[in-house]
């Protein structure tokens, strides 16, 4: 199946993935104009009314780029809503992105609502949304999403426990559409990694915390340089779902990573409500996934994104591939 024309045409077959307090417009931007899709949080415009200003900002920069930049490859924007009753948000988010005509919409921890997707395809945009296992991949394909975003074990923020092996191979028996994987992919072999198993895009979110654009202080991203994987804890405590955080953030906020208590998933709160601080378990608890043991520095997006592009195609040519990986560049399956 041809991927959606919205994911053809990258520069590199990746998208960005969305980070609480840490995807802010700057690093959208340099994702775009960098040639992958770049996305956000919805939760992270605060007070909600900044969600208007940062789509229309997003929108006219891009716009100006393209224009002075004909030639150039510009990604597509994604936006993430968090479908949640503890999101009081949610309605009027998704209402202002479809405003915005926001390319792609990308779902977390439960299906849309079919409202939501018939909105989005109203217009012509596409739904991802994140799973973690078959069973999830099934109720998000019956609410009728585009494609699916698979957080493997490995992954940063909340993440899965399945091999990216089975959870790629068992979800493709039943699907032949958009496929992005999530899970430790830090560098342009596990990219190609990626398409080889069967997905059509990696899905890359703590190789761009550690970069000069990103919205996070510059001790966070030195713990990102300096980690391994075995220094990444995974724990429910935090927000009541499982996912990764570095060893040393936990550790300097008094706690034992090694004896960390289980959270009451009914507690699950996402920061939808404008009275509380959405922010609190992740300004000091730092998240991140396993692929932080493959980051060695802090550079710009552009300059990135160009290096991966090289040992993505040195990843090809020490395997014999020559053509593209499929129409449009290297984004095809």
């Amino acid at each position: 199946m041809a991927l959606p024309a919205v994911l053809q045409n990258l520069s590199l077959p990746v998208v960005a993935a969305p980070m609480f307090i840490v995807s802010y417009p700057e690093l959208v931007l340099a994702q775009c104009k960098a040639g992958i899709v770049g996305s956000f949080p919805a939760l992270n415009a605060r007070p909600a009314a900044q969600l208007d200003d940062w789509l229309a900002q997003i929108r006219e920069t891009l716009d100006a780029h393209r224009a002075a930049h004909p030639d150039a490859t510009v990604g597509p924007l994604a936006v993430n809503q968090i479908v949640h009753q503890s999101n009081a948000r949610l309605e009027r988010d998704v209402r202002v992105c479809v405003e915005h005509e926001v390319p792609i919409f990308i779902t977390s921890l439960r299906a849309p609502a079919t409202e939501i997707v018939d909105a989005v395809h109203h217009y012509g945009g596409i739904v991802l949304h994140d799973v973690v296992s078959l069973r999830h991949a099934h109720k998000a394909l019956e609410a009728g999403v585009d494609g699916l975003i698979l957080v493997a074990a490995g992954a940063g923020g909340h993440a899965g426990t399945l091999s990216p092996f089975a959870l790629v191979g068992e979800i493709r028996r039943i699907f032949d559409g958009p496929l992005v994987l999530s899970g430790a992919i830090a560098n342009g072999g596990s990219i190609l990694a990626a398409q080889a198993m069967g997905a059509d895009l990696a899905y890359m979110g703590t190789r761009f915390i550690a970069t000069r654009e990103a919205h996070a202080v510059d001790d966070y991203k030195r713990a990102i340089v300096e980690a391994e994987a075995a220094d990444i804890v995974y724990t429910n405590l935090f927000t009541g779902v499982h996912g990764n955080y570095i060893r040393r953030s936990i550790a300097d906020a008094g706690l034992d990573p090694d004896a960390l208590p289980t959270a009451d998933k009914s507690k699950m709160d996402f920061g939808g409500n404008q009275d509380k601080d959405p922010a609190k378990a992740w300004k000091d608890i730092w998240g991140a996934g396993q692929g932080a043991g493959l980051v060695d520095d802090v550079p710009g997006v552009a300059d990135l994104v160009e290096r991966l592009g090289r040992e993505y195609e040195a990843a090809k040519a020490r395997l014999g591939i020559v053509a593209p990986a499929g129409p449009g560049g290297t984004t095809g399956r």
